[in-house]
C-alpha cells in the first residue's frame, strides 16, 4: 500500500497540504488538533520564545489552535512543501508583501474569516481557532503531500547512540523530548509542562524528532515593541541529531533550493530512515546546541561539536 511522504504511514492516496502557525507558550495549552499533525516544526521568533508551524495532510481536524502569526522563516520553511494552504492569524504590515509573493495559498482572516473563530472558554489571544476542514477547501489549489526527502522505516537503523532525553533551550522557551519505551515515542515536554492535547489524556508524542542545526541571523522585521524577528535558514546544508527509539544520531541535512525537499544523510552517505509517524523538526539555532541525555561518550560529544560549528 502506498504510504504518506510525511509520515511514512499508509496512505491511499496524496491529499492537499494544509500548514497552520500555532501559539507555544504555556497559555497555548491545551493545543486542539496538533496530535494529527504529520510534521510539527518548532521555531523561535522575538525575544527568544517560540511558534510551531503543524503541518496537515494525512488527517484535517476541524478544530485546531491556538491559532498565531506568521513570521519570516515560514517563507522559505514551507516553499518546499509546493504551495500549501497556509493559515495564520496575522503579520507585521510589512511581511504582507512577502507573503503575497511566497509559494503559499492564502487561507488567514486577509483573505477571508472563514473557518476562524473565538473560544470564549479562553482568553486572547490564545483563544483563536482555525476549522481546518473549511481551509482546505477554501484552497482548492493547494499543493498534495510529496516526496519530502524523508526516508521512513520500522527498523532501528545501526550506529545510533543511546539517549532517552534531548534538551532545547531559547531565552524564554524550552522544549524536552524523553522517550517512552512502553510507546515506542516520544513525549513531548513544552516550555516546562508536558504538551497536552485537548482531545485525550496522552498529550504530544513524537515518532521522530530531528534537531536541525540552522544558521540564524537578525531579520529586517520587528515587532511593535522593538522585538527582532529572527530569519531561519533552512536552505543550504548543516547537521542535526535525529531521535527515534531512544537513540540518536548524528547527520547531515541538506536542502539545495527552496522547492526541494530536506534530506538527511548518515555518515556513511546512507539516508536517515525515521520512524514512521509524526515527525517533529526543532529547528535550532546551530550556537545553542541540544543536550542529550545520557550524554554521549567524549569522542561522539566532540565531533558534535565541531559539526555543530561547521553548519
Amino acid at each position: 500500500m502506498p504510504t504518506s511522504p510525511l509520515t511514512g504511514l499508509p496512505e491511499s492516496a496524496p491529499s492537499p497540504v494544509l500548514v497552520v502557525k500555532l501559539d507555544n507558550t504555556h497559555n497555548a495549552q491545551p493545543h486542539a488538533g496538533l496530535k494529527d499533525a504529520d510534521v510539527v516544526y518548532i521555531e523561535e521568533v522575538e525575544y527568544g520564545i517560540t511558534r510551531i508551524a503543524a503541518v496537515f495532510s494525512s488527517v484535517i481536524p476541524d478544530h485546531i489552535g491556538p491559532v498565531r502569526s506568521a513570521r519570516i522563516t515560514d517563507i522559505d520553511l514551507l516553499a518546499q512543501y509546493g504551495t500549501p494552504a497556509f493559515a495564520y492569524s496575522g503579520a507585521q504590515h510589512k511581511m504582507f508583501p512577502v507573503l503575497d509573493s511566497a509559494s503559499i495559498v492564502d487561507v488567514s482572516p486577509r483573505t477571508g474569516a472563514q473557518g476562524y473563530a473565538r473560544d470564549h472558554s479562553r482568553r486572547a489571544p490564545y483563544n483563536y481557532f482555525l476549522d481546518g476542514t473549511v481551509a482546505i477547501e477554501r484552497a482548492p489549489d493547494a499543493s498534495t503531500d510529496h516526496n519530502m526527502g524523508f526516508v521512513f522505516s520500522p527498523d532501528i537503523p545501526a550506529g545510533g547512540t543511546p539517549n532517552t532525553k534531548a534538551k532545547m533551550k531559547w531565552g524564554y522557551a524550552k522544549a524536552m523530548f524523553t522517550y517512552d519505551a512502553t510507546t515506542g515515542l516520544y513525549k513531548v515536554n513544552l516550555n516546562g509542562y508536558p504538551a497536552e492535547a485537548e482531545e485525550n489524556d496522552q498529550g504530544q508524542n513524537a515518532a521522530t524528532v530531528v534537531i536541525q542545526y540552522v544558521k540564524q541571523e537578525p531579520s529586517k522585521f520587528f515587532d511593535k515593541g522593538g522585538g527582532n524577528t529572527p530569519h531561519a535558514e533552512t536552505i543550504g546544508t548543516g547537521t542535526a541529531t535525529v531521535l527515534r527509539d531512544g537513540f540518536s544520531y548524528d547527520v547531515t541535512w541538506s536542502r539545495p533550493s527552496a522547492t526541494e525537499g530536506t534530506t538527511f544523510t548518515m555518515a556513511d552517505g546512507s539516508p536517515m530512515a525515521f520512524k514512521p509517524g509524526q515527525q517533529w523538526i526543532v529547528l535550532l539555532n546551530a550556537k545553542t546546541p541540544a543536550t542529550l541525555f545520557p550524554k554521549p561518550m567524549p569522542s561522539a560529544s566532540a565531533s558534535s561539536s565541531t559539526s555543530a560549528s561547521a553548519s
